[in-house]
C-alpha cells in the first residue's frame, strides 16, 4: 500500500502502533527479562562454583590435618549446599581416602559407593570406581573388586587404571599370564601409574 501525502503515513503508523504496540511492548520485555534472567542464573552458578570450591579446599585441609569429625561435616556441607556441583562427589572420595587411612575400610567402601551413585560427573563416578576397586583388592577381597570393575570398566578414559586393578587381581590369583597381559594393557592404555605396573610386569615370574 503507498500513501500520497506524509500525514497519511503518520495515520497509518499510528493505527499500526494502536493495534501493535502492545505486542511490541510485551514481546520487549519478554526478551530483556530472558537476558536478564539467563545473566542472574549465570551470576548464580559462578557464584555456587566459587562458594563449593571454597568448601572443598577447607576439605582438604582438615583432611590433611586427620581431623575426622571436621572432614564429616565438610562433606555435608558439600552434599547438602553443592550437591549438584561435581564438588560433592569429589568430597566423597576425599572422605574414603580419610576413613581408610583411620582404619575404617567398610565405612571407606560405602563413601566410595556413594559417590559412584550420585556424582553428576560420569568421570569423577569412574575415578570412584577405581578407587573402590584398588581398596577392594587392599582388603583381599578379590571377587568384590573383580566385580566392581566388570561393572563400572565403561570409558576408553579410565581404561588404564581397571586394567592396572585386574593385573593384581589376576597376580594375586597366581594367573601370571592374565595378569601379565593386563599389565601390558594398562601401560599402554595411559595408565597414571605407568611406572610402577612396569616394575609388577618386570616382576612376574617368567612364563614356564
Amino acid at each position: 500500500m503507498s500513501y500520497e501525502t506524509d500525514e497519511e503515513k503518520v495515520e497509518a503508523i499510528k493505527k499500526w502502533w494502536k493495534d501493535n504496540g502492545l505486542s511490541v511492548i510485551a514481546g520487549a520485555a519478554i526478551g530483556l527479562g530472558a537476558i536478564w534472567g539467563w545473566r542472574l542464573w549465570i551470576g548464580h552458578q559462578e557464584s555456587t562454583a566459587s562458594q563449593a570450591s571454597l568448601a572443598f579446599e577447607q576439605l582438604m585441609i582438615n583432611a590433611a590435618d586427620q581431623q575426622a569429625e571436621a572432614v564429616a561435616k565438610q562433606v555435608k556441607r558439600l552434599e547438602d549446599d553443592f550437591g549438584s556441583t561435581p564438588y560433592s562427589a569429589l568430597g566423597e572420595l576425599v572422605a574414603a581416602k580419610s576413613l581408610y587411612e583411620a582404619g575404617q575400610a567398610k565405612d571407606a567402601m560405602a563413601t566410595f559407593q556413594k559417590a559412584i551413585d550420585t556424582a553428576p560427573d560420569p568421570a569423577i563416578a569412574r575415578l570412584a570406581a577405581v578407587r573402590l576397586a584398588r581398596l577392594q583388592f587392599a582388603e583381599n577381597q578379590l571377587d568384590a573388586a573383580a566385580k566392581t570393575l566388570d561393572q563400572y570398566d565403561v570409558s576408553p578414559a579410565f581404561a588404564g587404571e581397571f586394567a592396572a586393578v585386574r593385573g593384581d587381581i589376576a597376580a594375586a590369583r597366581g594367573d601370571l599370564e592374565a595378569a601379565r597381559a593386563a599389565y601390558q594393557r594398562a601401560i599402554e592404555s595411559g595408565s597414571s601409574l605407568s611406572q610402577l605396573i612396569r616394575l609388577k610386569l618386570d616382576n612376574l615370574p617368567a612364563a614356564g
